[in-house]
């Protein structure tokens, strides 16, 4: 079965339980007492949102067990079609399904299924033919959290009620060993303890970074800095704040000002700080006159933008109002579409590699709210296939139909951690709308004017969920090149401390991040203290190392020698940093 396939039984199949588990909430606490609002599949099983008494922890079991008693009655999904008439008069005590019926186009076929003889709920379906397929799945409630109505605060709070549920309890077992580790491994938690960031409800989806952090967000953006300069690309800066008529001209007035902090200036005009980079870069395009010599023109720049993010939508580093995405926008002829793609990919491919972080990609088609001509934007996904068809092979790529940006269709790039999750991380998008909205133009070979194509791109996404991605994808342990702190030298008495400050100067001389720890405290504290703060390397002298001029050392992974001279040791350092070894 193809992997298409068995996705979208497995979403059939976690979309019927949501039934089941409907039905067995119905039963226990009583038909009068329950009001049903949606139950989706999710990627990791499925939610109903019910109103109703609160559901606390100690009822789980039960639950689960009424849902077991459903499933092994070998109940049937019946399907049948209703007029909007019988739909309304068949759920006339749900007041939520009541008003989904009244929210359906006119055209709209309206579908019910029966579970069995007395439960029915108001769903386009498909569902399987009989609870008896659904025997050999694996479930578990994980959790039960309150969900307005339609995601608006205005509505009355529903309690969600959350399910795994895998096509066995192997996979069951799996997915909730990979939650238990994930959550050793949140960011969130890790940057508190390795005093890397931190948020406060006074700047709710902005983080703080502290110094050892920003020193980390420093050395990505400096690693990041260097191979674009090796590629030709010219960081520029910008304002943080335009005027709404910059907007207004890109377009993302009509398409994203919910997302945009918008305020008025001392004149009574109209200013957004910048949700993106794109218009900025353009305004640098136009500072002059280009040729198409100049071309591509590779602009970069790591600004701090602003969006206006929901509340409820902030999630650490990962979901920020403030951020400095890794950004580019690229400058082309029509006819350097294929080979300027090819050097993105380049590139990518050799950032992640330095991460050692697997990726495809995937192309996203047309949206619906898309601005522009559809033969336009025909010719523009047509351009992206052939690109990665010569690149990937035909159908060794995904594509995912209308999720493209409203300017132009776009590659985003998927990429795994070491606990298999996936993260939609960076995007090149192919845009011929701006440049025709900016009225954007070049000198060609022939002294005619001619129309640029833009590519906008972002590797990383954004240097701060490229930080929590990774914080969680090393467990905090980062490779000795990104490390805030690489190196803790500490001395096992207080005779050796004059040792042990002569190594730490030396290190620091040498450019390493170091930290030196001469308390008087025992060495055991110390070394425990150290591998909390998942620091790589550790130097530890004492008497016997003062006297022979030479160190010992504890690594990360239990390696531990001693007798080393110290040279051969920062020799050493230098390489594993030079090769960005893991």
């Amino acid at each position: 079965m193809e992997q298409n396939e068995k996705q979208e039984k497995m979403q059939m199949c976690r979309h019927s339980l949501s039934h089941v588990l409907a039905k067995a909430i119905k039963n226990l606490y009583g038909n009068e007492n329950v009001k049903l609002a949606i139950g989706p599949a999710i990627d990791n099983g499925f939610y109903y949102d019910f109103d109703m008494p609160s559901i606390t922890a100690d009822k789980y079991d039960e639950i689960e067990k009424e849902m077991k008693k459903i499933l092994n009655a070998n109940e049937p999904f019946r399907r049948e079609e209703l007029s909007r008439e019988q739909a309304l008069e068949l759920f006339k005590n749900e007041p939520y399904k009541v008003e989904l019926i009244n929210d359906l186009p006119d055209e709209e076929t309206i579908s019910v299924y029966y579970l069995g003889d007395n439960f029915v709920d108001l769903c386009r379906g498909p569902h399987v033919e009989n609870t008896s397929k659904l025997q050999s799945y694996a479930y578990k409630i994980n959790r039960v959290s309150g969900a307005y109505w339609k995601g608006s605060e205005k509505n009355k709070m529903l309690q969600r009620v959350y399910v795994y549920a895998f096509p066995d309890k192997k996979q069951l077992t799996e997915y909730i060993n990979q939650i238990e580790e994930a959550k050793k491994r949140d960011h969130r938690k890790l940057g508190k303890e390795l005093d890397l960031f931190f948020f406060d409800e006074t700047a709710p989806g902005m983080a703080y970074w502290l110094p050892k952090g920003f020193t980390m967000m420093n050395t990505l953006i400096d690693f990041w800095r260097k191979e674009h300069k090796t590629r030709d690309y010219l960081e520029f800066s910008a304002p943080q704040l335009n005027s709404s008529v910059l907007w207004k001209t890109s377009g993302h007035w009509d398409h994203y000002k919910e997302d945009m902090f918008v305020l008025t200036d001392v004149d009574g005009n109209e200013q957004a700080l910048k949700p993106m980079n794109c218009p900025n870069s353009i305004k640098i395009y136009q500072s002059k006159m280009r040729s198409y010599k100049d071309l591509p023109l590779r602009l970069n720049d790591i600004d701090v933008i602003h969006r206006n993010e929901k509340s409820g939508q902030l999630n650490g580093l990962f979901r920020v109002r403030m951020f400095r995405q890794d950004d580019a926008h690229n400058f082309i002829r029509r006819d350097q579409i294929g080979s300027e793609i090819k050097s993105i990919i380049d590139l990518i491919n050799k950032l992640y590699g330095v991460f050692d972080l697997p990726h495809i990609l995937t192309l996203s088609t047309r949206p619906e709210d898309f601005m522009g001509e559809i033969e336009t934007w025909n010719e523009a996904e047509k351009e992206l296939k052939a690109v990665l068809n010569d690149l990937c092979g035909e159908n060794n790529y995904r594509i995912n139909e209308g999720d493209g940006a409203f300017y132009g269709p776009k590659i985003d790039i998927k990429m795994k951690d070491c606990l298999g999750r996936e993260w939609q991380m960076g995007t090149i998008q192919l845009d011929f709308q701006l440049p025709e909205r900016f009225d954007l133009t070049y000198v060609d070979s022939n002294g005619e004017k001619a129309r640029p194509i833009m590519i906008h791109r972002a590797i990383f996404g954004s240097f701060e969920r490229f930080i929590g991605i990774i914080t969680e994808h090393f467990a905090g342990a980062f490779p000795l090149w990104l490390a805030p702190v690489q190196v803790r030298v500490m001395n096992i008495s207080e005779n050796s401390a004059d040792y042990a400050q002569e190594i730490f100067a030396k290190l620091n001389e040498k450019g390493f991040r170091a930290e030196i720890d001469i308390r008087n405290e025992k060495i055991g504290y110390k070394i425990r203290e150290c591998v909390g703060q998942k620091i790589p390397y550790m130097i530890i002298v004492g008497d016997g190392e003062k006297e022979n001029g030479t160190i010992s050392i504890r690594g990360r992974g239990n390696e531990n020698q001693s007798g080393l001279l110290l040279d051969d040791f920062i020799a050493r350092l230098q390489e594993e940093i030079k090769t960005f070894k893991k």
